[in-house]
């Protein structure tokens, strides 16, 4: 079960010590819990939704429920801004300040009624039914069921007396696309973060035949798209033989903008999962892959284990290595806000704000200045991010080769991109964003936003 199935009919959603709670509501609780810790604690959903060491109410769910749960709280967080435009519309005085509580409650209830195929009555009674259960709202149980009885009644029009037009995402976020794409841009940006985002796959060899296999199209990135997927991805043909690994396909670009590096000294900076070095591996190169993290080390191997692919593997911090011998080329794919991922973490888009861009922005300075400084002279250097903010992108590159004369940009070629042409700019860079990749029906369109530049060491 997962967020493309309409229809989420939960069990019973108990948890085992609240044996007289009504069915589903140790869903809500669960999901008002997580949007708290997601608003209120700017606490990351894919912690949260871990199966072994996630949010306990989440923990205690089978497995029917947690993904209702997640449904729910992806839902409510990619429409929030709309729900609470409602709300507003709804009540003559704002909430009381400081009543964070009611207001998941009224979010849940209303990512259910208004985005989501569950009956109305059940998400009315179970929102009072929690309200009623919680001492902070039980005064407020009344209201509850008034104003979630109210937007059953309007659901079909309400979104249009709000506004379409009204951005999904969070006004400073919402500030910064139109200043730097511009109002028509920023507003499709808006829009696709709303969609369900797309499958691709990057596959060792022949992807015409993967995607005829898996009943996929070929992108111009050379990544195979899947159709809708109801099932799950480990249980299809050439996964267990390593043959194809999940990579959207604006996260394949940076690892192909090298060129031919076939037996070169590579390292892949910040390599965990391993989808880039992956394709650095097949592309012939010899391959060091970097990662500070412990446990993402251990992801790192075991995905390189099942590609049945070698590298040299060292957990460091980056900014600390020091080769013995210089490399040939280095992948930089950055740390980052990661606001052209919101499709995938709309979390994201509520957890980070214009200072996370500013401060994550300086660390990838000093970051990329690092890479360079371990690449030999003439050495190639491909610095990437899936962030949509300037600042960590083309803004940061322009900066660092005005103050660094030993540094040159390799513009990349609109021809060289059939399909994606309007992906590169007029520097010769690469910026996606989720608006871009339009497609058939049956195909979902769209890819993460990110940036790349390929820069050399003279």
């Amino acid at each position: 079960m997962n967020e493309n199935v309409k229809s989420r009919r939960s069990g019973n959603g108990q948890r085992p010590d609240q044996p007289d709670a009504k069915p589903g509501m140790a869903v809500r609780a669960a999901a008002a819990k997580i949007l708290a810790a997601v608003l209120e604690r700017k606490t990351s959903l894919d912690g949260m939704f871990d199966n072994a060491n996630g949010n306990p109410a989440y923990r205690l769910l089978e497995d029917n429920d947690r993904a209702l749960t997640r449904a729910i709280v992806n839902t409510a967080l990619r429409q929030l801004r709309r729900i609470n435009a409602i709300f507003a519309s709804y009540l003559k005085n704002p909430l009381p300040e400081g009543a964070h509580a009611l207001q998941h409650i009224l979010t849940v209830g209303a990512a259910q009624i208004l985005f989501l195929d569950i009956p109305d009555h059940s998400a009315v009674d179970l929102a009072v039914e929690h309200a009623h259960s919680d001492p902070r709202t039980r005064r407020f149980a009344n209201l509850v069921n008034a104003l979630l009885r109210r937007l059953v009644r309007e659901k079909n029009s309400i979104l249009d007396e709000v506004g379409t037009e009204l951005s999904p995402l969070p006004e400073w976020l919402d500030k910064r696309l139109v200043s730097a794409y511009g109002p028509q841009t920023a507003a499709a940006i808006g829009a696709a973060c709303l969609d369900m985002p797309a499958i691709d796959i990057s596959v060792k060899s022949d992807p015409a035949l993967w995607a005829e296999k898996l009943g996929g199209i070929v992108l111009p990135t050379g990544s195979v798209r899947l159709g809708v997927q109801t099932g799950g991805l480990t249980a299809l043909e050439g996964f267990a033989e390593g043959e194809w690994w999940v990579q959207d396909a604006a996260a394949s670009i940076p690892a192909r903008l090298f060129g031919n590096i076939a037996g070169s000294r590579v390292v892949d900076l910040c390599a965990a999962p391993g989808g880039k070095t992956a394709q650095l591996i097949l592309s012939g190169a010899e391959v060091t892959a970097l990662d500070q993290s412990a446990s993402r080390i251990r992801r790192l191997k075991a995905n390189l284990a099942r590609l049945k692919l070698d590298a040299t593997v060292i957990e460091t911090n980056m900014a600390d290595f020091q080769p013995d011998v210089l490399f040939d080329a280095a992948l930089l794919d950055a740390p980052c806000s990661s606001t052209g991922t919101i499709r995938r973490h709309p979390d994201i888009a509520w957890t980070k704000g214009l200072e996370d861009v500013r401060k994550l922005a300086g660390v990838q300075e000093k970051l990329l200045d690092h890479a360079l400084n371990i690449v030999r002279p003439g050495g190639i250097v491909v610095f990437s991010n899936c962030s949509l903010d300037p600042l960590e992108g083309e803004m940061l590159v322009d900066g660092l080769l005005k103050r660094r004369p030993d540094v040159k940009r390799i513009a990349v070629k609109k021809e060289d991109w059939p399909g994606l042409e309007d992906a590169i700019t007029p520097q010769g860079d690469i910026r996606t964003t989720p608006a871009m990749l339009k497609l058939t029906p049956e195909f979902p369109s769209g890819m993460d936003g990110f940036y790349a530049s390929v820069l050399v060491r003279s």
